[in-house]
């Protein structure tokens, strides 16, 4: 069965990629799950639309992710939040926000599953949060919460 993928599968390939697998692994685990289209002679131009949404969030090369590691650093990121007395937000500060506080700082635009929260972040404070490059490339970067001001 010919699939086109439509997100990262390990082992498999990356969004855009046509593939071959089994009819079973195609029809019960890829295409319901949404990992996958039908591929067909009029999907091409879907696949042009995916590997350049791709390419305009992706990390090239290490030397790229070096680069990116090096801007994440110098960002100063603030992300206002409403929360209560003690301090104790009201809800958590999800991986969506963090990347749209990294954007707004004129840091990079990341993919939001690049973004690694150790444990969810539901204090007023600074927080260090990671996010994977590339395969050896890690940054660290800092994101201070601030409580929102009424």
């Amino acid at each position: 069965m010919k699939l086109i993928l439509t997100q990262d599968v390990n082992g498999l390939g990356t969004p855009g990629d046509i593939v071959d697998v089994k009819d079973g692994y195609g029809r019960n685990f890829l295409l319901p799950r949404g990992m996958a289209l039908p591929w067909s002679r009029g999907s091409e131009k879907q696949i042009v639309t995916i590997k350049r949404s791709r390419d305009a969030r992706a990390i090239r090369d290490l030397g790229h992710a070096n680069e990116v590691k090096a801007q994440l650093a110098s960002l100063s990121v603030k992300l206002e939040v409403r929360s209560g007395d003690a301090g104790r937000l009201f809800g958590a500060v999800t991986v969506a926000d963090i990347v749209d506080a990294i954007s707004a700082a004129g840091g990079p635009t990341l993919d939001k599953r690049s973004v690694r929260l150790a444990a969810p972040i539901k204090t007023v404070g600074a927080h260090r949060v990671t996010v994977a490059l590339h395969p050896e490339v890690d940054a660290e970067v800092e994101v201070d919460i601030v409580a929102a001001s009424a």
